[in-house]
């Protein structure tokens, strides 16, 4: 049996380089798509390639849900993501610049192209992040190892958060109620914790 080649993609995981980093993505004065994007990427830790997917039709703002389609995830299956305080914000904001375009995020070369993964990471090394510190796909990382160290939810509701499937047929069918009161209260926990990292000067 041959074991399956795992990407080690590079990640800030210690709080205080997170609120350095924050702050960083704050001042970026590129694209304002640009610095939104990585702001969500932040807030959401889903994959780069589902949110430069995201288009305007999958945000319900009243039920404050962000629902990608299963053809979008990496598993294929649909995924839902809380849209809390920050998160929403963020998407207010942009609206009123990409409101007008299908997708969330559309590129610079036409409203119709989403921002490339390469964008994103170009802003990172723009902030003086090299592609050993981070990576757009870092968020993730970042996310799972500060919510798993605070010790104050269940690691299957992380998982259900970042989309990831169980191996285990009994976990996996268990896993299907998906959590979503935990990860709701958990996902502005998240954005809490990152305005007060953010706010840190030290």
């Amino acid at each position: 049996m041959i074991a399956p080649t795992v990407r080690h993609r590079a990640a800030i995981i210690e709080p205080a380089g997170i609120g350095e980093l924050l702050r960083a993505i704050d001042g970026h004065n590129g694209m304002p798509e640009v610095r939104a994007g990585l702001q969500m990427l932040a807030l959401t830790f889903v994959r780069p390639g589902e949110l430069r997917g995201a288009q305007w039709a999958e945000i319900d703002f009243d039920s404050a849900i962000w629902t990608i389609p299963g053809a979008r995830m990496k598993m294929r299956r649909p995924h839902r993501v809380p849209l809390v305080r920050q998160t929403i914000d963020v998407l207010k904001n942009l609206r009123a610049i990409t409101g007008e375009a299908p997708l969330i995020l559309p590129g610079a070369r036409g409203r119709g192209r989403p921002l490339s993964e390469n964008t994103l990471n170009a802003a990172l090394r723009r902030l003086g992040y090299t592609k050993h510190d981070m990576t757009a796909h870092g968020f993730r990382a970042a996310a799972s190892s500060m919510l798993n160290e605070s010790g104050l939810w269940n690691p299957d509701a992380i998982e259900a958060q970042l989309a990831h499937i169980e191996g285990d047929a009994v976990r996996r069918a268990y896993a299907r109620a998906e959590f979503w009161g935990e990860r709701v209260k958990m996902m502005q926990w998240w954005a809490d914790r990152l305005d007060n990292l953010r706010a840190r000067s030290s």
